[in-house]
């Protein structure tokens, strides 16, 4: 997902967003350690996506508290 796509939502679809996320690298790194997985660049895309949202997030919530 691309920065642009985070920035438009507003706080709660980012907490949103980034425990879908989460959840989604939890099930992939759960079928890696089974040797399900097939395709190994989703685990470092979900990475960098999370990483994205909550950088986004702070920034929401820091320009919020001001």
């Amino acid at each position: 997902m691309k920065a642009s796509e985070f920035r438009s939502k507003d706080v709660a679809g980012l907490e949103k967003e980034v425990a879908d996320l989460l959840k989604a690298h939890f099930g992939l790194r759960m079928q890696k350690a089974t040797q399900q997985l097939t395709n190994h660049s989703q685990l470092g895309k979900t990475r960098r996506d999370i990483a994205r949202a909550k950088t986004i997030l702070a920034q929401k919530k820091k320009e919020a508290a001001k």
